[in-house]
C-alpha cells in the first residue's frame, strides 16, 4: 500500500497558481466578451506545465423546466479537506496516474462523464448513482445520452482508495472533479485549480439526462441555448467542445450524418467528398445496429454503447480529421478547430460551430495560434465546470459508495 506524507509541496505551487484564478484573462485575438449571460464569481488563468509531479425540440424552445439559480460554487474552498483528510488529493492523483498508465483513454472518458453529471442539477455525483432513493428504478446512467459513458469503474477504485485513508469523508463529486483535472493534465491538456467541498447528491436525474444532454445533431442556436441556461457564454461554449480534440468519437454518433442524414437516406451535403470518403472507410454502414435519430447523445467523445451489439468498435479521432499535410502537434492542441475551418467536423454540431459568425471568429481564433489561447480558455472554463450547481455545508451527503446512497 502507498505511503502519504501530510506535507505537501504542491501546497506552495498550488498558491502560486491558484492567485491569478481571481484575475480575468484577455480575449482570443481581441474577441469581445458576447453580452447577456449568467457570470460567474469565479475564473481563471492560464497554467503550464513541466511534468505532473512538478505541477499540479425546436433549435430555439426548451419543453422542459430549468433549475435557473446556479450554486455559482463560492462556497467552495482550497484544500477543503486540510484537517478532515489531508493525503486526500495526492490519494487521488496517484491513483489517477496509476490508472492512466494502463488505460490511455482514461482522460476523455472521466472528461465525458464530468461533464455529463454536471450538466444535469450540478457536480453532485448525481450520475454515478444506481440508487433513486425511491421505487421507479429510474437513474442518470440508464438514460440514452449516459448509456455509452465509461470510466465509473475508475472512479469506483479511486474511492476506495481515498475511503482506506479517510473512512466517510471525502465526496464522490470532489473525488471526480479532482480525477479529472489531474487525468486531463496527463492527457497533456493545460492544469487548473479545483476546489473542494462539494456533496453528493441524495437522487439522480432520469428524465433531466434524458432531455437536456446536448445531441450530435444539434444546430448551433440549440447547443447554444443548452450551454447558455447553464450560464456559459459563446466563447465558454466553444472552448469547452474543444474537449473533443482528445478520444475517439464512436462511429454510432456520426452515422446518421455519412448515410441517412435528417432521414433523407443520404450523406450531409456539407461534408466534403475526400472526408466523407474517409469517414465511411472509418465508420461503414451499420444502421441496422445503430441508434435512431430520435436518440440523444453528448456531444463529448463516446465508444461502443452497451445495449447495442456492434460488430466492431471503429471510430475517429479529431486528429484523424485533419489532412496529412496539416501539421499538429500535442494531442492536446488546435486540431480539433483546424478541422473545422476545413469543413472536417466528425459531429454535425461540432461543425456548426462554423454556421454562425459569432462562434466561427471564435474557432478561427483558436486555431490562429500555438494553442496557449484555447489552453489558457479552456482552464478557464473547466474551472466554471466544475463549480456548476454545486452541493455545499449541510446540502446532500458524502456516499461511501459513489453508487448507493448512505442510508439514515
Amino acid at each position: 500500500m502507498r505511503r502519504f506524507f501530510i506535507f505537501n509541496p504542491w501546497i506552495i505551487v498550488a498558491f502560486i497558481v491558484f492567485l491569478p484564478v481571481l484575475v480575468s484573462l484577455r480575449n482570443p485575438r481581441g474577441e469581445p466578451e458576447p453580452e447577456n449571460t449568467i457570470t460567474q464569481t469565479t475564473s481563471s488563468s492560464s497554467f503550464s506545465h513541466t511534468s505532473f509531479r512538478s505541477v499540479i425540440l425546436a433549435a430555439n424552445t426548451f419543453p422542459f423546466d430549468f433549475n435557473q439559480r446556479i450554486r455559482d460554487g463560492s462556497n467552495l474552498q482550497y484544500n477543503f479537506y486540510r484537517d478532515s483528510c489531508p493525503q486526500a488529493e495526492d490519494i487521488v492523483r496517484s491513483a489517477v496516474t496509476d490508472i492512466y498508465f494502463d488505460h490511455r483513454d482514461l482522460a476523455p472518458s472521466l472528461l465525458r462523464l464530468f461533464f455529463h453529471d454536471c450538466f444535469i442539477q450540478g457536480c453532485d455525483a448525481s450520475l454515478l448513482l444506481e440508487d433513486n432513493g425511491d421505487r421507479n428504478g429510474s437513474y442518470e446512467k440508464q438514460a440514452i445520452p449516459n448509456q455509452t459513458l465509461k470510466g465509473f469503474d475508475k472512479v469506483d477504485l479511486i474511492k476506495e482508495e481515498v475511503e482506506q485513508a479517510c473512512p466517510g469523508v471525502v465526496s464522490c463529486a470532489d473525488i471526480l472533479a479532482l480525477a479529472v483535472r489531474d487525468s486531463v493534465l496527463l492527457g497533456g491538456g493545460p492544469f487548473y485549480p479545483v476546489l473542494t467541498g462539494r456533496r453528493d447528491s441524495l437522487q439522480s436525474f432520469f428524465q433531466e439526462a434524458t432531455d437536456q444532454i446536448p445531441r450530435p445533431d444539434d444546430s448551433i442556436m440549440r447547443t447554444l441555448q443548452f450551454f447558455n441556461l447553464r450560464g456559459f457564454n459563446a466563447r465558454e461554449t466553444v472552448s469547452l467542445l474543444g474537449g473533443h480534440n482528445i478520444g475517439k468519437i464512436g462511429c454510432d454518433f456520426i452515422q446518421q450524418r455519412l448515410y441517412d442524414f435528417q432521414g433523407t437516406g443520404q450523406p450531409d451535403p456539407s461534408i466534403p467528398l475526400d472526408f466523407l470518403s474517409q469517414m465511411r472507410l472509418n465508420c461503414p454502414d451499420n444502421s441496422k445496429n445503430n441508434f435512431s435519430s430520435n436518440g440523444t447523445f453528448s456531444t463529448f467523445t463516446a465508444s461502443k454503447p452497451m445495449n447495442v451489439q456492434l460488430s466492431n468498435d471503429k471510430g475517429m479521432s479529431y486528429m484523424q480529421a485533419l489532412s496529412s499535410a496539416v501539421p499538429s502537434g500535442a494531442s492536446f492542441d488546435t486540431h480539433y478547430y483546424q478541422s473545422l475551418l476545413r469543413g472536417r467536423g466528425l459531429l454535425f454540431a461540432d461543425q456548426q460551430l462554423m454556421a454562425q459568425e459569432k462562434t466561427a471568429r471564435l474557432v478561427f481564433a483558436y486555431a490562429s495560434d500555438d494553442g496557449s489561447t484555447f489552453r489558457m480558455d479552456f482552464a478557464r472554463v473547466m474551472l466554471k465546470l466544475s463549480n456548476l450547481d454545486v452541493l455545499t455545508g449541510n446540502q446532500g451527503q458524502v456516499r461511501l459508495n459513489c453508487s448507493r446512497l448512505v442510508s439514515s
